[in-house]
């Protein structure tokens, strides 16, 4: 008849006997809210072996939104096939399993079979996320009961399930990865998740398979406990370790996501021994009569390497740091030996908006050796950044900064090209055949380079003196000489800065 007003939909009526619009928006909210705790959690979980960079998040948010799509269009073609009363409870216990398993997964991978790791990760990405996607076909199944509140129905769950999306990216970005590690937070939400299967289990007397996946979730947690690649302290940004100079002495080196980041004598703070150290602090002698206090600004922290020689070798030197991580700050209070000692003030802030905070011509020295994974943070390396720090600069005031590239050198050149809009006088340090000297550009091996800028005139003539002094082998390139190693480089800006992309890869 024509003048229906409703169609039922066919197997319906049992489903929502078994599944309530409570129970229905819950699991849509889980699920989906832990489909986002997967996509953040394994950015943190791949940065120490795949580089904190534009490329790595891009490629996990592509698996992610693959698994979401994949899961809803196959979520919802077998719903119409089998009940889905059947299906909900292994999709949550299932990807809780694997959820729970994940981080010795990927750290053992990472250590043993590199190789593989890329397709691993995606693995542990897809597999949970296009399972937890697959909930929300699922359960707007077993809700649909006539044509007459199909809109309503499918409506209110789309949105209880965004409204999970949300609540699960804030809770994971502000308050999980911030307090708990990143295996804690994995463990946790597999066991969420098997709970889960096991609650529809019940309600539904449907499939039977949480105490196995029970059982995965524990070996889960036990295999983290003697997995490679775990951290000392997980703080809010880094897997951190602090490790013992293997010769001996009161030498420590700060790890942050595999990287050797600052190398610490807790007893002698003139002990410099990162190559890069050495050149920073050749200039800044070079630049400074000997002795004499300057007030400093860092822009990135570490182990406070360069703000501890200052303190030690220019009495009085105030140096403020800008460190965005408080829990490296912990570690060099806990670990590393800082004392709260007149001259080292550390503020926990994003390094730009710490030079924001500055009065003008109020900085002899500005130090830039901030990095996240393998590279300057893209919104410290442009010219409006770069504007800002002569700005906080006196007239004689200097600039130094650290960076890393390989290859074509790319990024460096363009750095250059940038500090050149800026600044009146620019030089780069380096080894010789990173820098254009002495060999071709093909023989380069890339590593640590160190460029200083200032609109006063440097003594370069005294830099590579103290360069020589301390072995480094470094040279410097100035003038046509750095023009010509410049060449054609983008300059970098606040509107386009593609710092991942110009770096080579390791």
């Amino acid at each position: 008849m024509t003048g229906s007003s409703s169609s039922p939909v066919a197997e319906s009526t049992p489903g929502r006997a078994g599944l309530g619009p409570r129970a229905a928006g819950m699991l849509v909210f889980g699920s989906s809210a832990a489909v986002l705790v997967v996509e953040i959690v394994a950015l943190r979980l791949l940065a120490p072996y795949l580089g904190l960079t534009l490329e790595t998040s891009t490629m996990v948010i592509g698996i992610a939104l693959t698994a979401i799509a994949f899961g809803s269009w196959l979520g919802g073609h077998i719903a119409d096939q089998v009940d889905p009363r059947r299906l909900i409870g292994p999709a949550l216990g299932v990807s809780g399993a694997v959820v729970a398993l994940t981080p010795s997964v990927l750290r053992s991978t990472a250590e043993w079979a590199p190789a593989v790791l890329l397709v691993i990760a995606s693995l542990t990405i897809l597999v949970p996320g296009a399972l937890l996607s697959a909930v929300t076909p699922f359960v707007t199944k077993l809700r649909l009961t006539n044509l007459a509140e199909t809109g309503a129905v499918v409506g209110r769950l789309s949105g209880v399930g965004t409204v999970g999306a949300i609540v699960g990216t804030v809770l994971t970005g502000f308050v999980l990865v911030s307090r708990l590690p990143v295996s804690g937070i994995l463990l946790g939400l597999g066991a969420l998740l098997v709970a889960g299967s096991a609650w529809v289990e019940w309600r539904t007397r449907g499939w039977s398979g949480a105490p196995a996946l029970a059982l995965m979730v524990v070996a889960g947690g036990l295999a983290v406990t003697v997995a490679p690649g775990g951290c000392d302290v997980e703080t809010k940004y880094h897997c951190a370790r602090v490790v013992a100079d293997p010769d001996g002495g009161a030498g420590r080196t700060l790890v942050l996501d595999g990287l050797r980041h600052s190398y610490v004598d807790v007893d002698d703070p003139a002990h410099l021994k990162f190559e890069y150290v050495r050149a920073i602090a050749s200039v800044v002698d070079a630049a400074f009569p000997q002795g004499e206090p300057l007030a400093a600004h860092h822009v990135g922290g570490g182990g406070l390497t360069l703000p501890r020689y200052l303190a030690a070798t220019r009495p009085g030197t105030h140096s403020l740091v800008s460190e965005i991580d408080a829990g490296v700050v912990d570690i060099n209070r806990e670990q590393l030996g800082l004392r709260a000692q007149a001259g080292i003030d550390v503020r926990v802030e994003d390094g730009r908006l710490g030079l924001r905070r500055l009065d003008t011509a109020s900085r002899d020295l500005v130090v830039g050796d901030a990095f996240g994974g393998v590279s300057v943070p893209w919104h410290l390396t442009t010219v409006e950044a770069m504007t800002d720090v002569r700005r906080v600069l006196d007239e004689e005031g200097l600039y130094v900064a650290n960076l890393i590239d390989h290859g074509g050198m790319d990024f460096a050149r363009a750095e250059v090209a940038t500090l050149s809009q800026i600044f009146e006088h620019v030089a780069v340090l380096g080894e010789p055949a990173d820098i254009g000297q002495g060999r071709p550009a093909a023989d380069s091996r890339g590593g640590n380079l160190v460029v200083l800028a200032s609109d006063h005139p440097v003594d370069l003539r005294a830099t590579q003196s103290a360069l020589d002094f301390r072995r480094t082998g470094w040279k410097i390139t100035t003038g046509e000489d750095l023009t010509s190693w410049t060449g054609a480089a983008h300059v970098l800006t606040d509107d386009h800065a593609p710092v991942d992309q110009l770096l080579q890869p390791l």
